[in-house]
């Protein structure tokens, strides 16, 4: 049995902007500065460690409870965000879900530096949430490279079943997303539908690298191959 863990932006969907926006929004609201995360790079990492970067940034302490009542007030502003009709589902996307969640060997999973709340909000829009029972989040660790065991043991909580890293996949579109699967042996597929090519992801350590997952037949002989 194969565990199958997708990343979200910019490997499963296209939010259009409104994970990003909606963090602005919410600093400027809590802190009164306006395009707070402008120059941070936030592709790859937790929407924690994004935060912390944004804190850091404009000379504001992460304590007395602050990242919580931040994400709280991020939360509203997605929600108010994430159906802007600026997003879309990535290439090839549902058609590999719906052949992996009915080829009777597979399990799907997230893998994601979303917080969980904002990960099932996003893929809700875009009618993908129902798909995936099971994920590890940016709010489950800070350290993404963390995340496959805590994923692997959500699984086992949730059906008892023991899953092997080996035979662990994870499909994503940023180094990070490489970088998280390789200390467990697992397969890292990537997919250049974010802001990296073929070639970074390459160099990156990929064991795979797609431009899409339009060609579902390729994209899933990859995984079977393993």
């Amino acid at each position: 049995m194969k565990f199958i863990l997708f990343d979200i932006d910019g490997t499963l969907i296209d939010s259009g902007g409104a994970g990003s926006r909606s963090l602005d929004l919410a600093f400027e609201e809590m802190f009164s500065v306006a395009d707070a995360f402008r120059t941070i790079s936030m592709a790859g990492k937790t929407d924690t460690q994004i935060l912390k970067e944004g804190l850091k940034l404009h000379g504001i302490t992460h304590s007395n409870g602050i990242i919580p009542q931040f994400f709280g007030t991020y939360i509203r502003f997605l929600r108010e965000n994430v159906n802007s009709g600026r997003g879309h589902v990535k290439a090839g996307v549902r058609r590999a879900l719906d052949h992996l969640q009915s080829d009777g060997h597979s399990l799907l999973g997230l893998l994601t530096g979303n917080i969980e709340e904002g990960a099932r909000i996003k893929l809700g829009a875009f009618g993908l949430d129902s798909y995936f029972g099971v994920g590890a989040f940016g709010d489950d660790s800070e350290d993404r490279n963390k995340l496959l065991p805590i994923a692997v043991e959500k699984m086992h909580r949730l059906n008892s079943r023991k899953i092997d890293f080996q035979d662990c996949v994870v499909v994503g579109d940023t180094p990070r997303d490489v970088e998280c699967a390789k200390p467990y042996g697992a397969l890292a597929v990537a997919v250049a539908t974010g802001p990296y090519t073929t070639d970074a992801l390459s160099d990156a350590g990929a064991d795979v690298v797609f431009e899409d997952l339009s060609d579902t037949d390729r994209f899933i002989a990859a995984i079977e191959r393993r």
